[in-house]
């Protein structure tokens, strides 16, 4: 079940920067505790779809899973031994655009060790560097 949009505007889009820090979603707002991005890239939807299957079979039916990311950006490719130019490549991926701060991952109704062994787990299929988050009361 790879996460993709249902439509979008463009099929295609650029590459753009990944500069700068996490405007929005630096907070875990749904479960207790969550996974927070340390670094910046593009993470494909299979990535997401590993880290989802990876704590829920962890939890074994109990907790509940937030992802707060979803691969909005369609990356395209040229075939294997193709010349240059005829044009840019067809989508051949969706990837979310994570930059430091992003909360990807949020769990609840479970221990804070489980919490933690569930999300190192998951960690280790993702590209990036990540770090375990607690709740923290806002007003």
């Amino acid at each position: 079940m790879a996460l993709l949009p249902a439509r979008t505007k463009h099929r295609k889009q650029q590459k753009g920067k990944c500069t700068g820090l996490a405007k929005a979603g630096c907070f875990v707002d749904f479960g207790d505790f969550g996974m927070q991005s340390l670094g910046r890239g593009w993470i494909t939807s299979q990535q997401i779809e590993a880290c989802r299957v990876t704590i829920t079979r962890y939890f074994a039916r109990k907790g509940q899973v937030w992802i707060r990311i979803f691969p909005d950006k369609p990356i395209t490719k040229k075939p294997a031994e193709t010349r240059m130019g005829k044009g840019k490549g067809s989508p051949t991926a969706w990837v979310s655009v994570v930059r430091p701060g992003r909360i990807l991952f949020e769990v609840g109704n479970v221990t804070i060790e489980e919490a933690r062994k569930a999300l190192r787990l998951a960690a280790a299929k993702l590209p990036i560097k990540t770090k375990f988050v607690t709740r923290v009361e806002r007003v």
